[in-house]
């Protein structure tokens, strides 16, 4: 019986790979991912000194923030849950409306916001040219280049660290033959996963995060989850069939990434559930049931790797100074 689950489930899901995955157009060398390490937890990059990748995307609470919507440049609220930045090298294209391909264009976006990171791609390229450590490790990371130091090779770089935070979970162990890395009450949520219709969305080796769909297929939530203001897809495409849609979210490390959905309107993964099976599977699910895939998106939290925080380089009398005009709301 479980070696036919797995059979079926190896047609709707893989496991992660051992390795970093390769990502377009950027090779990824040890130096590459040390250099993209110390811009990750860098808060120079925004233009008050305060905010850094890792402020919406923790790695020690899941690799988001969990906050409904993230604060950002003079404690300004986003329009938008922070994504979990696990795994996302995985996904099909980044942020809830995919106006991202990729992590080197998606790491672009927030510096550059203005109520996230505020700042301008000139100011990051005089501020991290500014530090003599900054352009030694530019000069390793990217050797063919005649001016390394640029925003381009920041976001390159960025991608190339995130790349390796990929979170083997009980899950993988399960589909690569371990019978023991999942119990029973995970083995019946799997079950109940694919019978309900959850694959349909959720699949693939991130379950989910590759590909769009309306939300509220079926029934639209209300306004509380989904806010009738953010039309999802639709300010990408402006294509009237994409209202309302998102990306499917990715599940991997769903258990410790609270608030769900794109508006972070929903704290409790079981009501997170429930909502799903009626907006988009037109079907209630018993109490009974949805513990048990609650049980079963539990499986899908990973180990970390280990991620020892950079000593990163110090000022100059060059060094463009953080901007001063908080906005208090």
């Amino acid at each position: 019986m479980a070696q036919e689950l797995r059979e079926d489930a190896l047609d709707i899901f893989r496991p992660l790979p051992s390795t970093v995955p390769a990502v377009a157009d950027n090779p990824i060398t040890p130096e590459k991912i040390d250099l993209g390490k110390a811009l990750f937890f860098d808060p120079r990059l925004s233009a008050s000194g305060v905010f850094s990748c890792y402020s919406c995307h923790n790695l020690t609470t899941g690799g988001d923030d969990n906050m409904e919507t993230s604060v950002g440049h003079g404690w300004q609220k986003g329009p938008r849950n922070s994504p979990t930045v696990l795994n996302a090298v995985l996904n099909a294209a980044q942020f809830w409306d995919g106006r991202a391909t990729d992590l080197k264009d998606q790491a672009k976006g927030p510096v550059q916001a203005g109520v996230e990171m505020a700042n301008t791609p000139d100011n990051v390229v005089a501020t991290l040219s500014s530090m003599g450590q900054y352009v030694e490790w530019f000069t390793d990371a990217f050797p063919e280049d005649a001016d390394p130091v640029s925003f381009d090779n920041m976001a390159k770089a960025i991608e190339a660290f995130e790349a390796t935070l990929l979170t083997p979970a009980p899950f993988d162990a399960w589909l690569n033959g371990n019978d023991a890395a999942l119990d029973e009450t995970e083995l019946a949520g799997l079950q109940l996963f694919m019978d309900k219709g959850c694959i349909a969305c959720h699949n693939g080796v991130n379950v989910g995060g590759h590909d769009y769909y309306p939300f509220g297929l079926i029934e639209k939530p209300g306004a509380d989850v989904l806010p009738e203001g953010d039309k999802g897809r639709f300010a990408v495409t402006d294509t009237v069939d994409d209202e309302y849609v998102f990306r499917a979210a990715p599940l991997r490390n769903v258990a410790v990434t609270a608030p769900y959905f794109h508006s972070g309107k929903v704290w409790d993964l079981k009501t997170a559930v429930q909502i799903m099976a009626e907006s988009q599977l037109g079907e209630a699910v018993t109490d009974e049931e949805a513990d048990q895939i609650v049980a079963f998106l539990g499986a899908l939290t990973g180990e970390m790797p280990q991620v020892i925080t950079p000593v990163l380089p110090a000022e100059s009398g060059t060094t463009p100074r953080p901007t001063q005009d908080i906005i208090i709301e």
